[in-house]
Parts: C-alpha cells; structure tokens; sequence
C-alpha cells in the first residue's frame, strides 16, 4: 500500500450549525453533493458511503474506490480518469431512442441521422465505442478539420450513416471530403463561408467526382449560456441571407443544383434555455423551406450542437444546467420542424443533430488525491500571559475570551481592527516577527470560535457569513487544472465536485481544492450550490494520514483535448471500465493508458532527452575531477537524474522512500 503523510489533527468545526454529535444519514450525502439530480440515474453513494457509478442507469453498479483499488494492483495510481465505456454507449442510445420515440409520436415521416462532434473529444477509445454503439442507428461523423476528417474517413464504415464536414476549408480539406465521396461515403461538406463555394466547384471538376453540400445559416437567434457569442449575428461562421441567395444562384448556374442537401446552423456548446433551441429550430426551418422552394433538393437539416449538460442538477436554465431532458429535447426539434413544412406545404427533412458534450461528458471522472492542507487554523495561538505581550496581543486575547461579553458581531469587528493595528504596528517596526504571529493566530482563533451561534442568537448577522470562506481550509489535490479541468480555469465552469468515500460520515471541513502547479489561479474555489447557485467551498472530511480521494465529475467533453502543459505535468493516467456481464455488480478494466512521463513532455518542446543527459553528465565529471563530488556519488546522481527523465510528473507521496527503506 502506498503511504501518504501524516497531517495535523484538524481543529474542531462544524460545517453547519449541526453538531458532529446529530445524525448523519446516505440520505444527507446525496442531498449535500447532489448526486441523484446532476447524476442523471448514472451516480450514487451505497450503504458504506462509497461513490458508486451505474454505467447504464440500471441496478448495475460499480464503486468507485473498487476502480482505485484495482488500479493500484496494477502499478497506478490518481490522478487519472476513469472512463465508462458503457455510459458512453447509453448515452448514445438514450439520443438516438429519444428522436426515435419523437419522430414515431409525431407521425414524422422522415428519419433521425446524428453525428459526433470528434472535437468534442478524439480520442480513440471514445470515439471507436461511439461508433460501434451508433451503428444500429446509422450514427455518423462530424469533423472540423483536416486532422479530424482523416479520423472520420478512417473509421466511417456505414455507407447509411453522415460524414459532416465543418469549419475552415483549404484545398486539401476539401480533396479529402471528396476522397470520401468516391468512395461512396455521405459526405456532406458544409458552406461556412462564401469563398469556399468557387474551391469546392473547382476540386469537384478536377476529381470528376458530384459533392454533396450544406450551407450553415447565420441566425438572428443567438444560444444562451457562456458559449453565447459563438451565435447570432457576430456569430464566426455561417451565410446572411443575402449569401445563401447568391450561393444558390452560383450553384444552379454551374449546373451543381442536385448538390446541395443540407442546411445547418448551430447556436452555442451547452444551450441551457429549451426556448432558445425552439426559436432557432423555427428560424433554421424558414430557410430550409425557402431553399426547396427554390428548387433545391436537400433533404437535411442539421440542428448543430448545443443540447446541454445539467452540470448542477438545477433542471433550470442557468449557464450550468437546461430546463428540458434529452428526450424533450428531441421532441421540441421534431415538432418544430414539422410545424414549419407543413405551413409552408414542404416535405419534412431527415434531423441531424450534432450532440457532442451530451454524448461523453458524463463518462469520464476525473480521480484527485489529497496531498496537504493548507489551514490559517493549524497552528493554536500561544495564550499564555507572558510580560512581553504588547497591548494589542492583550486586546485580542481578551476577545478571545471575551472578557466584555460582547455579541460574535462586536467580536469580529474588534478583532479585525486589532489584527490590522497589528500589521501596522509590525510595518513600523514596534511588534517583532513573533508577536506578529501570535496576533495572527489570535485572530484566526477569533474567527473560528465566532463561527458557533449563540444559544440566544435569532439570526445569523450578513457580515459573519464571509467566515466559512475566510477560514475554509486548502486541500492540495496531486493534478494540475490547467491540463484537467482547463474550462473550470478558462471560463468559470462548474463541474460536480464530492469525495468519494467516507460519505456515512459528516463532513466537518469547509476546503477549496488546490493543485501543485505554481500557479495561484490552480484551484477550484468555487462550486455547486443550488441554493446561491455556487459557492467558495466545499464541505470535506478531516485528513487522517490515510488517502483521501476527491471526484471531479462529468469531464469527458473537451477537457481531454484542450487541456495544456502549464508546468510540464502532462496527461494523467486513464482506465477503461466496462461491466461484468455475468456478475452483478462486476466490473473489469479493460485497458490503461499511462500519462505522459517527463522525457516524453520535454521533447515536445524540443528538448533532447540524450543531450540533456550529457550535459548534466559534463557538470557532474567537473564535479568529480574538482572533488566537490565522489566517484561513486557522481554515478548515483547522474542514474538518478536519468531515472526521474523516465518517470512520471506528478507527485509522489512524501514518506514512499521512507517507507522503502523500511521495507513496507
């Protein structure tokens, strides 16, 4: 077993008014952390207070701490994500089933063919298990990009199923979609903008091969949420109306009017307002009329991305939630859709959808280990009379027991203003380092002893409710955000945030959570709260010296991709889960990919691992021949220099080489 160290004992605080003495239930810690509204059916906390994950929403569940366990058996340890495959799969049914169940309720006569933003998350076991899973429903392919297109042509095996082409185009971009056309692939390359239309026309002829063709609209409608400026009239892509009328007659002039299939527009990454996807389906569906009434065949309309993510479990539309469901959301398009063919006497389209973040965000957790703390109440003040105390530590120690009987708002107010004549007083030079800590310990004592109620109290002052953020304590959590959890830093993204044991028990500590970059903005410091819809902290269990583990929820959309290398600590190891068939709640890791090491880091920024070896080689010879350094030790230094080259970056517990030596 890998040892960890061995923390302070916590002082004794309670995260609410509640005593550690009152009853503490399952039941609380599902309704503390919320597991069962942003959960979606998938996560739970079992009788011992384990986190438990139920992969296909079923009686079936795997725990949590069993994954790390196993883990372990096999040489890894957090941080690293933990995927469910079988989530992923169940996501990609519960869409396709919801526009099926949609289009049957409608009497719709056309069909439901989505795609998978690759974006969204590339790699390759995600993206392989949304195929497989997609095949009975013709689940196709977006690509953005060359890199990405290269992925989908490869992959793509259903001559039923879509390949949609996105984003910027160059020649080569528009060669390869038309390389899937010859090959007898549905690949459809959308118009974002109006000089694209002469390079397709001129590849096509050169590759003798007809392109099938969108045009992605730009709507008056604009998304809602953080990604809200990605829409609407200053919106990156898409054709004004102006533009898709001079895009038509240029086709039909160059004889390409069977070309064009599709229309597509897309209002934002995570829509949380149903309303807003209404109107734009409305307005999407205006167009597509127009074009068959302008003797266009088409045959599609795509409905982009933007079906969200309930983030917080509000059901509400907050940027972190959406006020509809999956199945909702389909039937809100499908009838939308229908609506406008049949009052403009237009066949209706077949639906495409580009559901990305809802498809992979819940089937990746990312798994954290607390390594420290940081607390301003670790250290008790020293209040013992003593013939040096200066007036000020003598004011704050009779604060501290309260020799005028004052009320907790009285207290805190003279305590801050001691604590700042104090500062003062240190700056001037009139109180030594010591008395500066002993006023500093005084107040924070102050401050924690002011967190308990009077027995008398009616009501809790405003001012005191900064106290559980001015004494929440720092967990310091083994990753980096800026390579994990790189929107929670980039654009304020709340991710469901729980322990994932010891949840039987009541959480007595308020923490933020910091990871070990150098970087003071490498925290989480603000999460879920449904009733103020976010707060500073998070209420933990104490640190004993045994592992504590911490989840970060629902982070399989884009933090795989866009994280960074901010301090060179790379990519954290990943287990592939599935479950047991034959076993009721049975689990087996299917595979594991390492993280990055350090020699693999360094060369992406061009430095060589054998020339660094040889210079440090150089310095230790030099080291050797002046007789700073021994022969021997010199040999030691350089194998131990060349070994960490070859291991991992992330941290290692403090006492692992104490506890080799001993042998355990």
């Amino acid at each position: 077993m890998v040892p960890v160290p061995t923390f302070p004992p916590h002082p004794t605080h309670a995260v609410t008014n509640k005593t550690a003495a009152d009853s503490w239930t399952i039941a609380d810690a599902n309704a503390l952390y919320n597991f069962e509204k942003w959960g979606g059916g998938h996560f739970n906390v079992d009788e011992k207070g384990a986190v438990c994950v139920n992969p296909r929403a079923d009686h079936r569940s795997i725990r949590l701490l069993d994954v790390i366990k196993e883990a372990a058996e096999m040489g890894l340890k957090p941080p690293f994500s933990i995927r469910f495959q079988d989530l992923i799969r169940h996501r990609v049914e519960r869409l396709n089933d919801a526009f099926a169940a949609a289009i049957k309720s409608e009497a719709y006569e056309g069909e439901y063919r989505g795609v998978f933003p690759i974006k969204v998350n590339q790699l390759r076991e995600v993206v392989e298990e949304i195929i497989d899973a997609g095949e009975p429903y013709h689940y196709g392919i977006e690509a953005g990009s060359k890199p990405e297109l290269m992925i989908a042509l490869a992959l793509h095996r259903d001559a039923s199923s879509l390949v949609i082409c996105n984003g910027y185009k160059d020649d080569e971009y528009i060669r390869l979609a038309l390389l899937g056309r010859k090959l007898g692939k549905q690949v459809i390359i959308v118009i974002e903008q109006h000089s694209e239309v002469e390079a397709i026309i001129r590849i096509a002829r050169e590759e003798k091969v007809e392109p099938l063709l969108g045009i992605r609209v730009k709507l008056v409608t604009a998304g809602e949420g953080k990604w809200a400026e990605s829409s609407g009239e200053e919106a990156k892509f898409g054709l004004t109306a102006p533009e898709i009328m001079s895009v038509a007659e240029h086709l039909k002039k160059e004889g390409l009017k069977n070309a064009l299939r599709l229309v597509h527009f897309h209002i934002g990454s995570q829509v949380p307002n149903i309303l807003t996807i209404k109107k734009a389906v409305v307005e999407a569906a205006r167009f597509y009329c127009g074009l068959v009434k302008l003797g266009f065949p088409m045959g599609f309309l795509d409905v982009g991305g933007g079906l969200g993510v309930d983030y917080d479990g509000s059901c509400t539309a907050y940027e972190s939630s959406m006020n509809y469901t999956v199945e909702q959301y389909a039937r809100d398009v499908v009838a939308n859709i229908l609506e406008v063919c049949r009052s403009a006497d237009v066949a209706v389209p077949n639906v495409v959808s580009e559901s990305g973040r809802a498809i992979v965000a819940p089937h990746s957790v990312l798994v954290v280990e607390v390594f420290d703390r940081i607390s301003k109440t670790m250290i008790p003040p020293d209040t013992r009379k003593s013939a040096k105390d200066v007036p000020v530590i003598k004011e704050l120690k009779d604060i501290l027991a309260n020799k005028r009987k004052l009320n907790r708002q009285e207290r805190f107010h003279d305590a801050g203003q001691k604590k700042e004549e104090a500062y003062s007083l240190f700056t001037l030079g009139y109180l030594d380092l010591a008395g500066r800590a002993q006023a500093e310990a005084l107040y924070w004592r102050i401050c924690q002893d002011l967190r308990t109620p009077e027995p008398d109290e009616d009501f809790e002052p405003e001012e005191l409710g900064i106290l559980d953020k001015l004494l929440a304590e720092q967990y310091v959590c083994n990753f980096s955000v800026f390579q994990s959890l790189i929107d929670h830093w980039a654009c304020d993204q709340l991710f469901p945030v729980a322990p994932l044991h010891h949840l039987d028990k009541r959480p007595t500590v308020n923490a933020t959570l910091v990871d070990i970059t150098c970087d003071s903005e490498g925290k989480i410091s603000n999460f879920i709260d449904l009733e103020e819809d976010s707060r500073p902290y998070l209420p933990l269990h104490p640190l004993d010296g045994k592992p504590y583990y911490i989840g970060v929820f629902l982070v399989g959309a884009y933090q795989d991709i866009m994280g960074d290398l901010h301090n060179l600590f790379g990519r954290v190891n990943e287990l592939h889960v599935f479950l047991e068939d034959d076993e009721e709640d049975g689990f087996f890791i299917e595979e594991t990919i390492n993280g990055s090491n350090v020699c693999d880091l360094l060369s992406y920024i061009q430095f060589d691992e054998r020339e660094l070896c040889r210079q440090m080689k150089r310095q230790i010879d030099d080291a050797t021949k002046s007789d700073r350094v021994k022969p021997r030790e010199g040999v030691r230094l350089q194998n131990f220099y060349e070994d960490l080259l070859k291991g991992k970056t992330y941290l290692k517990p403090r006492l692992a080489a104490e506890a080799k030596k001993k042998g355990k």
